[in-house]
């Protein structure tokens, strides 16, 4: 599957459905987000289930701005329109498939439990 370019147009409909979306926060002068990028495909090529979006900092810095995103790249996790985790540098392929497995583990109605108890 290829990457989704997220926008501030699509941004909120691509991460707030149910599943696991993948954001990789970038910018094309950015070294390490470029030497990233192939392992960001590969990984979106191994699991077709997920989206694997890419939100171009330079392009879209009021997404940027709103996440707080202060280095990059920031690999941030969604899953059942929930961050799930978040967290600046480029992750080797191994790291990276361990944050995928470690999402799809979690149970969703105990994060959602534990979020409601902190709003609360």
């Amino acid at each position: 599957m290829a990457t989704v370019a997220l926008t501030d147009a699509n941004f909120d409909d691509v991460t707030s459905k149910d599943g696991i979306v993948l954001v990789d926060f970038w910018a094309s002068w950015c070294g390490p987000c470029v030497r990233f990028a192939p392992t960001y495909e590969a990984a979106s090529e191994k699991n077709p289930d997920i989206t694997f979006g890419k939100v171009d900092t330079e392009a879209e810095q009021e997404i940027a701005m709103k996440f707080g995103i202060r280095s990059i790249p920031t690999i941030m996790a969604i899953r059942d329109g929930v961050i799930v985790f978040s967290q600046p540098g480029a992750l080797p392929s191994s790291a990276l498939d361990s944050v995928i497995e470690q999402v799809r583990a979690l149970d969703m109605d105990e994060v959602k439990s534990q979020l409601a108890a902190q709003q609360s």
